[in-house]
């Protein structure tokens, strides 16, 4: 009898021991826990991250980000996670709000605008204005739109990363520093398609996402609206001006942004015989680009074919 209770104790032993040894194993291989509100910052968290974090995209691809709106269960996710990527401007201010009601104790906060130097929207001649004082231009959010911008914006979530695990601070350091190369290779593309340029000048049929870009690489634009603007039909004077200007300059290209219905590049090429092409904001993706596992740089690369068309 005191044998079986032996072999039983010791049973209970091996249990409780290998339970204990269970959970160190769960906690040491805890994975990062990151959410990303758009597509760039997932990206970016992604290449950095490998295997090593769990990384969501709060924005489901396809959707409208401007007029997103959280649900109960992404305020619960927002709670949880170690590392929160967010643009930081007007568009998202739903996620500052969250973050203030919630508490941000132990979670490392990344505010995208908070990591390059930032310009206003401007009000070009020819655009729509949605306010009766069109000099009040608020800065532009679409801050990951040129490749320098998008690596420090890599490096500082790169940062949180190392922080927040210090074990394979090594592991996000050596594909931060990869990731970084290619976009210094994408930025020399821009660079040189624009050095060869024979002309400096854009046409968009709708939002203008693209101010740093625009900005970096010495280029003008004509546009129908602001970056940010809800509006996405302009007027019978717009649609003129921009035709006017197509023709005018002999511009080869109309550009249209993700998501558009492109009806209004459509009417102004149709006056004009210029060819329309997409300029990726990269603000979000389709839901096919997304689980084909589509990258910045992929969308990027795309932009550079077409500018280097719409510049010849």
């Amino acid at each position: 009898m005191k044998k079986i209770f032996h072999l039983i104790s010791a049973l209970v032993f091996v249990i409780l021991t290998l339970t204990a040894c269970s959970g160190e194993t769960q906690t040491e291989n805890h994975k990062l826990k990151i959410i990303s509100t758009v597509f760039p910052g997932y990206d970016f968290a992604r290449a950095v991250a490998g295997d090593r974090a769990e990384i969501e995209m709060l924005i489901k691809p396809g959707s409208e980000s401007h007029s997103y709106e959280p649900s109960l269960t992404d305020v619960s996710e927002i709670k949880k996670c170690d590392i929160f990527i967010y643009i930081g401007g007007e568009s998202d201010e739903w996620a500052g709000n969250i973050l203030e009601s919630t508490g941000t104790d132990g979670m490392r906060v990344i505010a995208m605008t908070d990591c390059v130097e930032l310009h206003d929207e401007e009000t070009v001649e020819g655009m729509e204005c949605e306010t009766e004082d069109c000099d009040v231009n608020d800065a532009d959010e679409h801050v990951w739109t040129t490749p320098r911008n998008a690596e420090k914006i890599l490096n500082i979530i790169a940062d949180a990363m190392i922080e927040t695990d210090s074990e394979n601070a090594d592991y996000y350091r050596r594909n931060a520093q990869e990731y970084s190369q290619r976009l210094r290779a994408l930025d020399g593309e821009l660079s040189q398609v624009v050095e060869n340029a024979k002309r400096k000048t854009l046409v968009f049929a709708e939002r203008f996402p693209f101010r740093y870009l625009t900005e970096q690489y010495g280029l003008d634009y004509y546009a129908a609206f602001k970056g940010c603007s809800s509006s996405n039909e302009p007027t019978l004077a717009t649609v003129s001006f921009l035709v006017n200007k197509v023709k005018e300059e002999k511009i080869p290209v109309v550009f249209y942004i993700e998501f558009s219905t492109e009806t209004v590049a459509d009417k102004i090429c149709a006056e004009t015989g210029a060819k329309k092409l997409l300029l990726h904001s990269c603000h979000n993706v389709t839901e096919s680009d997304f689980n084909s596992g589509v990258t910045y740089i992929d969308l990027m690369e795309q932009n550079v074919n077409n500018l280097k068309e719409a510049l010849s």
